[in-house]
């Protein structure tokens, strides 16, 4: 059997730097209107590039901010998204999405070390450039359908440069290539403005959503 190792000075069995609590996060078909607001819905569950969406807002320059990345065993229910063991290390990356000087998205992305072999080894050196962009340029990739969460602007699943008063909707989904799985969240801050339509998806998605992939059970 392959092995696949971290750097030598990462801790096997390091838990999350900073996020004592996770969010409720919450399959998107458990969700009634009321719940979420269509309005929210159209944007929120769009499963076009990110990435492309935001700099074809031109609200400014779009830029990745990296906050943290480094060897950890991922969250709970990150784990059980991903289908990894209790003792797996992954790599975790936290960036700010900005448009000009507005940090408008939060992004967490869980790349475990299983995953980080053959033409996806790259990933481990991302730097400042955006994941998504990457992944949606890979015509074998596939995404489960999202989970979303409402949480609230100081909890510490967001680092505390980017806390804030309101609360904020957050989303998350795997994306599979072949048989390396990898995780993204997405929390939408205070400055983000929603596209006013829909663009056409050919503009920024070569993958699709996979009915196939279902999230696990919370």
């Amino acid at each position: 059997m392959t092995q696949h190792h971290p750097p030598a000075n990462a801790h096997p069995l390091r838990a999350s730097h900073r996020v004592g609590v996770e969010p409720l996060w919450r399959p998107v078909k458990q969700l009634t209107t009321g719940a979420l607001d269509p309005n929210v819905r159209r944007w929120l569950l769009d499963d076009g590039s990110l990435t492309g969406r935001l700099i074809d807002q031109q609200r400014g320059r779009f830029q990745v901010l990296r906050l943290y990345q480094g060897w950890e065993v991922p969250l709970a229910s990150e784990r059980r998204l991903l289908q990894i063991g209790h003792r797996q290390l992954a790599i975790i990356r936290e960036v700010a999405l900005q448009q000009g000087d507005n940090a408008v998205v939060f992004a967490r992305s869980v790349l475990p070390i299983s995953s980080l072999t053959g033409s996806l080894a790259h990933l481990r050196r991302l730097q400042n450039r955006p994941l998504g962009a990457i992944l949606f340029k890979n015509a074998a990739m596939r995404r489960s359908p999202f989970e979303v969460a409402r949480i609230g602007g100081d909890c510490d699943y967001i680092p505390a440069r980017l806390h804030q008063q309101d609360d904020a909707w957050a989303r998350r989904s795997r994306f599979s290539i072949q048989d390396a799985n990898l995780m993204v969240s997405e929390v939408f801050l205070k400055d983000f403005s929603p596209w006013s339509a829909i663009l056409p998806v050919h503009r920024t998605q070569r993958g699709k959503v996979s009915a196939a992939i279902v999230g696990p059970k919370q």
